[in-house]
């Protein structure tokens, strides 16, 4: 049981280790919509790195932020808590998979790749918070800006890209939560290897034969 628990454990980790990738590079974290005639419809989107427009003919031109201390202060937060949450998902994968009871790797001492598998979880929880926090921290400007009525640039909607960043958050998350699980549980028939220790039945013989009373007296020995 708890062999299947770490599995999917870990492959739950690493489809939002990859979804984190996927959400970074799309382009369609928000996005703008300007009706028209059929020439002049055009869309407008963005993500953390670029600004993009395209018109209905399939044009379009895409431009990156030219500098990163001109950008919100929002958009430069969740860069680094993506990069920081790939980070912390290799670190995850890494831990997972020499701690797992069913991996060679790391030997046979259980009670040590147990504990490494605990840190595998922590950093995949790391991981998922990371995502979450980026993606729902951008999700909330892009919120407040389309319903304030004050607001004089242009408003936008959640895109693509935020959805699957949410994705990644909740299974990097029971991707970590299945390894404290897993981790936290001893199943019945468990073997748990315990130092050698000699055997002391010699030294226990020999000391009896030291201390035990002669039945015979000296006479017998000539």
């Amino acid at each position: 049981m708890r062999d299947i628990v770490e599995i999917t454990a870990l492959v739950l980790g690493f489809l939002g280790w990859i979804m984190v990738f996927i959400s970074l590079e799309h382009q369609y974290w928000k996005e703008s919509t300007t009706d028209g005639s059929v020439i002049t419809t055009s869309a407008i989107y963005e993500n953390l790195w670029m600004s993009c427009a395209s018109d209905s003919t399939g044009v379009y031109d895409c431009r990156e932020f030219p500098s990163l201390f001109a950008l919100p202060g929002y958009i430069q937060a969740s860069r680094a808590l993506m990069i920081a949450s790939i980070v912390f998902g290799t670190f995850g994968l890494v831990g997972t998979l020499v701690g797992m009871q069913c991996s060679k790797i790391g030997g046979e001492n259980y009670i040590l790749k147990g504990r490494i598998a605990t840190i595998g979880g922590v950093f995949f929880l790391l991981q998922g918070m990371c995502t979450m926090i980026a993606i729902s921290w951008y999700a909330a400007n892009i919120t407040q800006e389309f319903f304030d009525q004050f607001y004089p640039g242009t408003k936008y909607e959640i895109g693509e890209g935020l959805y699957i960043g949410w994705s990644s958050a909740i299974l990097a998350l029971c991707g970590g939560g299945c390894l404290m699980f897993s981790c936290s549980c001893k199943e019945p028939g468990e073997k748990v290897p315990y130092p050698y220790q000699p055997s002391s039945r010699g030294r226990v013989l020999s000391t009896t034969s030291r201390s035990a009373p002669s039945n015979y007296g000296r006479n017998a020995y000539v």
